[in-house]
């Protein structure tokens, strides 16, 4: 039985690309159109060459010229191509057509799909790699309502024609999975790396819609593209659908807050209200065009070390219900977070964080895998116009507060830290609430999950009551008789 490694995937008994398009070819039920922009058509071809597509194929297009694309599709608001509102366009016209133009009674048990790309490929000065969306609209019975599914791609190769084969096989795993995947979307997602090396192609979102697709949370959908390594960041709204960072971040001034928010407490939200405030206290700074960002690494998102969907799913639900977007990423270190942001933005950035945490990043033992060691990785993270805003944390004493005055460091990197704190890179939030200093994340955890009392009032406005309600994190509802 052969198997294949990918990352930490593992799938086995890979099919071909050429097995895969034959076996969609010799099944008389699914018939549908391709439409490809900007990369030729490549998903198109395997299946013309496995043989037997006339059954399969009702149309192949490619619409290079803009002005017969915006003829045949319209024109974008934003005058854009390669723009997941175009995908959707794309989508839908063709499906459209197909009905419109197949009559029922003649085609009575046959599933229609439209698959459709819309991509740049890489510049001839190779400084921009190109990206793409790529999607099909499908159905599984005749005359059911249309499923979705609609991924967002970053090419990674230096090459346009390997760009444009590889472009080829993801259609071709995406077009097989919608049929014969559809019942276990994690699978479906490995899938799209068949034949694809994760050194070739990056997926940063995915979105699942449609009758077939009600069961799925989109956000677990998510964690699994940073669980297996097909990207290092996705991020989804408090609605729970999935956004593409490069979108949502693209030239904005940005406010991050990293935790476990297990649960989320006063304490998180008051850093994250108190740094909101001093950022918007810059009359440079316009709230409108600054996205703020509650963070989790996957690290933080292990237990024993494996992932508990569940509890991903209780952090998420709350900070959702307090309508703050949610970002899952691959990155311990904060100099990555920051190389990341800078990757869509030269705006500020901003890091509010306790000072527990503050320590950690100028503690040498973190950046020993790093040729320059700690000035490398502090370097790398204040490089980004990145501040730090620093909320106080108690003292082991429980009485002295500890703030960027009297941060505990290292006697070698001292001097660094003072450095970067006398050029206004670390400022104290000083408005603060100091009787939320004592709330310990991890204290109420245990006595939600034990069904201890007095863990209510460490909870934002409205937190208890939904755990209760949906019987997060492990709490038992009391019945009384």
């Amino acid at each position: 039985m052969a198997v294949s490694h990918k990352g930490d995937i593992q799938i086995e008994n890979i099919l071909t690309s050429k097995s895969k398009a034959l076996k969609i070819n010799l099944n008389r039920n699914i018939y549908g159109t391709f439409s490809e922009i900007g990369a030729g058509q490549e998903t198109v071809r395997h299946f013309f060459r496995a043989g037997g597509s006339s059954g399969t194929i009702a149309k192949a297009m490619s619409a290079y010229d803009k002005a017969f694309s915006d003829a045949i599709y319209g024109m974008e608001a934003d005058k854009r191509y390669v723009t997941e509102s175009r995908l959707r366009r794309m989508l839908r016209h063709e499906i459209q057509l197909t009905e419109d133009r197949l009559d029922r009674k003649v085609h009575p048990d046959t599933m229609y799909f439209s698959y459709a790309n819309t991509v740049c490929t890489i510049d001839f000065a190779k400084q921009f790699k190109g990206h793409g969306w790529v999607g099909i609209q499908f159905q599984l019975s005749p005359n059911e309502p249309y499923n979705e599914i609609v991924l967002h791609l970053r090419f990674k190769q230096n090459d346009a024609t390997l760009q444009q084969e590889t472009l080829g096989r993801l259609g071709v795993n995406l077009v097989y999975g919608a049929f014969y995947y559809y019942d276990n979307p994690k699978d479906l997602i490995k899938s799209l790396y068949d034949n694809i090396e994760i050194d070739e192609l990056e997926i940063d979102m995915i979105n699942f819609s449609g009758p077939r697709f009600t069961y799925v949370d989109n956000r677990l959908m998510s964690l699994e593209l940073v669980k297996h390594g097909m990207t290092d960041a996705v991020m989804f709204n408090d609605s729970g659908k999935n956004l593409l960072p490069a979108q949502e971040l693209y030239k904005k001034n940005i406010l991050a807050l990293r935790g476990r928010f297990r649960p989320v407490t006063k304490v998180n939200m008051d850093v994250y209200e108190q740094s909101q405030k001093l950022f918007f206290e810059d009359p440079k700074i316009d709230p409108a065009k600054t996205k703020t960002i509650f963070e989790i690494t996957l690290s933080n998102l292990k237990n024993e070390g494996e992932i508990n969907e569940r509890d991903f799913l209780d952090r998420a639900d709350l900070l959702c219900s307090l309508g703050q977007m949610v970002m899952i990423t691959n990155f311990q270190e904060y100099y990555k977070l920051a190389d990341f942001f800078g990757e869509f933005t030269n705006k500020q950035i901003i890091f509010g964080m306790g000072a527990d945490s503050v320590m950690n990043i100028f503690d040498i033992k973190y950046y020993h895998h790093l040729k320059g060691s700690i000035l490398e990785g502090v370097g790398k993270l204040f490089s980004n116009n990145l501040k730090i805003y620093l909320y106080p944390i108690l003292d082991k004493d429980g009485e002295t507060l500890v703030n960027s005055e009297n941060l505990k460091v290292n006697h070698r990197v001292k001097e660094l830290y003072l450095f970067f704190k006398h050029a206004n890179k670390i400022i104290d939030i000083e408005n603060f609430k100091r009787d939320h200093l004592e709330i310990q994340a991890p204290e109420v955890f245990r006595k939600i999950s034990n069904n201890e009392e007095g863990w209510e009032d460490m909870l934002p406005e409205g937190i208890a009551e939904t755990i209760k309600f949906k019987g997060l994190f492990g709490y038992k509802k009391t019945i009384t008789v």
